[in-house]
Formats: C-alpha cells, sequence, structure tokens
C-alpha cells in the first residue's frame, strides 16, 4: 500500500543545480511545471508479509518551523487505512533525513508502538548523522538545521530500538533492504518480492527529473556524484527487470516502470483498475 504524507513545496533549484538555469528552465516547462516552486510529493509504503507488517519510511511528521503545512500528513492516513501504530512490527528507513523519520517523533506516536517494534536502517546511516557534513549539498537556508537536529532526536529516542546493518538485511520473507550510499552514505532501497511480481522502493534515489537527466544533482543529496552514479544504475537495472518502481518523491502514487529512451530513460506509470 502506497501512502502519502502529503507534498513539499521547494525551489525548482533543488532538482538541478549543477544544470544551466535555462535548460532547467525549459525542463520545467515541456513538464507544464512552474519555473519557481513545485510540489514534492511524499510516499511511504506499507508491506504486509506473513505476520509482519512494515513501514517503509516514515514521512515528515511535526513542521520542524519551515513553513511545511501540506506535509506530516502519515498518521492521519494510516489511521484512515485502519493501520494501527500498535499493529506495524517493522520500520525501515531509507535514510534519516527529517521527511523520512519524523512521523515517529509526533507527539504520542512513540507510546503507541509496539516495546519490540524494530526499526531498521544502514549503520553508516547513523554514523554520518553524529557528525554530518553538508558541504556538497545545497539546501534552502533552516534545511540543514533541521535535517541534523531531527536526526540526532531520532537516534536518540529510538536508539534501543534500531537494528543495524551493513549492505543488506533481510527484514521479512521479500523484504530486503541494500544499502546503496549517495544521496545520504547510507541511504537504502527495498525490494519487495511476491511470487512472481516484484517491487522496488528507491527512496530518494530517484527524482521526477531522474529519468531525463540522471547525471543532475538533487540538492539534499550529500555525495551528487554517487548519488548520480547509484541513480543511473539502479534506472538501469529497473528498465531491465521491468519491475514496477516507488519512490519518495515522485507523484502519488508514483506506482509505475522505467523504460530506456535513447540515451536517457523514460517514466512509465502503471494504468489504475479502480
Amino acid at each position: 500500500m502506497v501512502i502519502s504524507d502529503g507534498v513539499l513545496p521547494l525551489p525548482t533549484k533543488m532538482l538541478a543545480h549543477n544544470a544551466d538555469p535555462a535548460v532547467r528552465s525549459a525542463w520545467l516547462n515541456d513538464m507544464f511545471l512552474p519555473s519557481d516552486a513545485f510540489d514534492w510529493s511524499l510516499n511511504v509504503v506499507v508491506v504486509q508479509s506473513g505476520e509482519q507488517t512494515i513501514l517503509i519510511d516514515a514521512g515528515l511528521g511535526l513542521d520542524p518551523d519551515l513553513n511545511l503545512p501540506r506535509a506530516g500528513q502519515l498518521n492521519k492516513r494510516l489511521a484512515a487505512a485502519g493501520i494501527a501504530p500498535g499493529s506495524v512490527t517493522d520500520v525501515v528507513l531509507t535514510h534519516l533525513h527529517m521527511d523520512h523519520i519524523g512521523g515517529l517523533l509526533v507527539e504520542g506516536v512513540k507510546d503507541r508502538l509496539r516495546p519490540d517494534l524494530r526499526i531498521h536502517v544502514a549503520a553508516a546511516e547513523v554514523d554520518f548523522w553524529a557528525a554530518p557534513d553538508f558541504t556538497l549539498a545545497v539546501m534552502p537556508p533552516g534545511f540543514p538545521d533541521a535535517l541534523r537536529t531531527t536526526a540526532k532526536r531520532f537516534v536518540t529516542e529510538y536508539r534501543e530500538r534500531l537494528r543495524l546493518f551493513d549492505e543488506e538485511s533481510t527484514i521479512a520473507p521479500g523484504v530486503v533492504a541494500h544499502r546503496t550510499g549517495g544521496h545520504t552514505p547510507g541511504h537504502s532501497v527495498v525490494r519487495v518480492a511476491s511470487g512472481n511480481d516484484r517491487l522496488t522502493f528507491a527512496g530518494d534515489a530517484v527524482f521526477t527529473v531522474g529519468f531525463d537527466h540522471p547525471e543532475w544533482h538533487n540538492g539534499f543529496e550529500h555525495d551528487p556524484e554517487e548519488a548520480a552514479r547509484v541513480r543511473l544504475h539502479l534506472l538501469r537495472e529497473l528498465a531491465a527487470t521491468r519491475e514496477l518502481l516507488v519512490a519518495t518523491h515522485l507523484p502519488f502514487p508514483s506506482v509505475g516502470r522505467v523504460a530506456v529512451d535513447g540515451d536517457a530513460f523514460r517514466w512509465v506509470p502503471v494504468f489504475w483498475d479502480y
């Protein structure tokens, strides 16, 4: 199940701070998007595997004084879907940016979680946020401090429930987390398999512009060159396997496939049968 945590309005420069502004503007115009800022979706996934209910990422939660009133909807929408916090056995975090962990920091949520809840995250990610380096990132004012504060608070509050892994971890039958690095040192994707069906939750490895321009750098990437290599490898792999893709910031519900389009790629959303 894909659940929307809402949207983040962010400057369009964040999509490609290494691109020629005129080229970036032309791409936005071709996509019928505004030139100054537009809404980034916030997608979260819930997976059922046997007796385990697995939440992949946890949304933004509270607005950290950044004027993001339309984000942080996860807990309300989980309730609307009939999913109680206490029914979640595992949480997998693609990384520790605040829009992926904040839902677990909302007042009262921790007390409603299972005492034996397991939170899976790459060890390299936790290590990074002990002393994060934003040298290569290009973020709007206020975001670096908010990211740093939220990540440190999260690790402090949930340290006893963390289940750290190095490169790969099997969360449940058919649910495997793989560290990719790039976006952050411990950034991970989650592979889900059921019978012959396959789906990859790519977290922040892929953004809307990444199909046409996988070489463009996102402002939140802590190692932009490595993030571009990770993105290119992942898109090639998904185009070859033809499996489903969901990513945090693709337009909700974000379910689709990747096709090769000359020297770039093409996003092919699934057709929904309502």
